[in-house]
């Protein structure tokens, strides 16, 4: 094996030759132009590979796409479950991307199809977490979907491997969606996809898992409650069981990290929060 045998391409080959073979599988993007600015391509690759169909691929494109996605992600830097220290017994407060998070499994908050965003460039952590795992990832929720044979039900959860990503798995969720007054039903629903993601996680052996912040986004869940009912489902949970489960809050903004602070750094959670 000659010494370029680990980088058979540089990060703008690499780029060329993925988008390449995105834009020859349909007509629709054949005569696309590739830019030259590196910023530029990388966004032409991620709207592309978002707006792709879950359907196989080359072993040649996932092997240059696998090196090209983990360098990324290394660059970006890994953090590791085992460097944070705990706010209370079991339970973590870490502020960052997910997609740079090294624990067993983390949350995605999906969508019924359970297909991710086909939004290019979208802000979503759906958005992010099938960019950076790579065209697998759908793929392998494609055919989860396929064998179920219907939409993916509000509270559930189903674990897929997690591909180029840090973690080992993700555990896909779909959140309720608020429409006008926040209810009883929907405070239950939020509560059951905390549920499932942590028997999903103890199911399958996982001993850390990471949790965003579901339904707050373009769901429209109010994030003081939905923190609340969080922690609570969480903790009620972790006491419960004797499976050794550490859990990661994970927030990626000001307010959510003021909000789960403050309650986790509180004397009594809320009781009743989940509804239970």
């Amino acid at each position: 094996m000659d010494k370029t045998a680990n980088r058979e391409m540089t990060r703008s080959e690499q780029l060329d030759f993925l988008i390449a073979a995105l834009k020859a599988e349909s007509p629709r993007y054949r005569n696309l132009m590739t830019p030259s600015d590196p910023d530029e391509k990388w966004r032409l690759f991620r709207a592309l590979v978002n707006m792709r169909l879950p359907e196989p691929i080359g072993a040649e494109f996932l092997r240059v796409q696998d090196a090209f996605l983990k360098e990324l992600i290394a660059e970006k830097g890994v953090t590791d479950v085992g460097e944070l220290t705990p706010i209370r017994d079991r339970l973590y407060l870490w502020r960052g991307d997910m997609t740079t998070l090294n624990v067993d499994g983390i949350v995605n908050a999906a969508n019924s199809a359970l297909l991710g965003c086909f939004a290019p460039g979208h802000g979503c952590i759906d958005n992010a977490i099938h960019t950076y795992a790579g065209v697998q990832l759908r793929l392998a929720c494609r055919e989860a979907m396929d064998r179920q044979g219907y939409p993916e039900p509000t509270g559930r959860a189903k674990i897929t491997p997690a591909f180029n990503l840090p973690s080992r798995f993700v555990l896909h969720t779909v959140g309720p969606i608020i429409r006008g007054r926040l209810t009883a039903a929907d405070r239950d629903l939020l509560a059951c996809c905390y549920r499932s993601c942590l028997e999903a996680a103890a199911a399958n052996g996982l001993e850390s898992l990471a949790f965003c912040c579901i339904s707050t986004g373009e769901f429209r869940f109010p994030r003081q409650d939905a923190a609340e009912i969080a922690v609570d489902t969480v903790e009620k949970f972790v006491r419960g069981s004797a499976f050794p489960l550490k859990v990661v809050f994970n927030v990626f903004s000001d307010p959510d990290e003021r909000i789960y602070r403050t309650i986790l750094t509180s004397s009594i959670v809320r009781e009743g929060a989940g509804n239970e």
